[in-house]
């Protein structure tokens, strides 16, 4: 009678533990503010330890993408995942230049590294597995025309298309006179920024005497 009972109590608690055992999900991970790619910290944060991640790990429920990054196995890939990979390994980052080009539709550039930037006075991030271009903002350019965005449930930011085509402009000398042209020509051909929001962004960004000159002239 008492060996049943104690396997009856075995069991239950075995099963309590069963049910509370933690789980990553994808709604989870959002609930936390991460998305397909995840740090430990957001995992610990759903009360998954490093002990039962590396079990997710070794079980191929989740992808060990670099140092300090995870991903669940279940989600589906992007044409963006490498740029959802750095801006979870580096939340705040700002998506910019050649990569916020390609992710707006403007240009033939097809980056080989995500181009991100950080404030001035940031420490550099450490991403030696992921390739990345760091720039360094400051004032109000860590905040005018920067948008809100997610790849693959990654919350992230990213300048806008008229903003990305004034930082053309300001960082030629790293992207090239060519590609600020094309970005500037397609933003305009392709409605995806008004000359208007351009000067703004220009002014904003005491760009003015680089941008209107070009924009005068195809306006001719």
């Amino acid at each position: 009678m008492a060996s049943e009972k104690r396997r009856r109590t075995s069991t239950s608690a075995d099963t309590s533990r069963h049910r509370k055992q933690p789980q990553l999900t994808s709604a989870g991970l959002r609930s936390v503010g991460a998305g397909a790619f995840f740090r430990p910290r957001d995992a610990a944060e759903l009360g998954v330890s490093s002990r039962e991640l590396r079990r997710l790990v070794d079980t191929g429920a989740v992808e060990h993408v670099a140092r300090g990054l995870y991903r669940l196995a279940e989600a589906e890939p992007t044409e963006h995942y490498t740029v959802a990979a750095v801006c979870a390994r580096v939340p705040g980052a700002i998506v910019c230049l050649l990569s916020a080009l390609s992710v707006h539709g403007l240009g033939t550039q097809l980056p080989r590294e995500v181009w991100i930037a950080i404030p001035h006075k940031a420490r550099a991030p450490r991403l030696s597995e992921l390739p990345v271009k760091v720039i360094r903002f400051s004032g109000a350019m860590l905040r005018y025309g920067v948008e809100k965005i997610s790849f693959e449930g990654v919350p992230s930011r990213i300048t806008s298309p008229a903003r990305t085509v004034v930082d053309c402009f300001r960082f030629r000398r790293l992207v090239g006179k060519d590609v600020a042209f094309e970005a500037l020509r397609e933003a305009l051909r392709e409605r995806k920024a008004s000359p208007d929001e351009i000067s703004r962004a220009a002014e904003v960004c005491r760009a003015r005497s680089l941008v209107e000159p070009v924009l005068e002239a195809l306006a001719r």
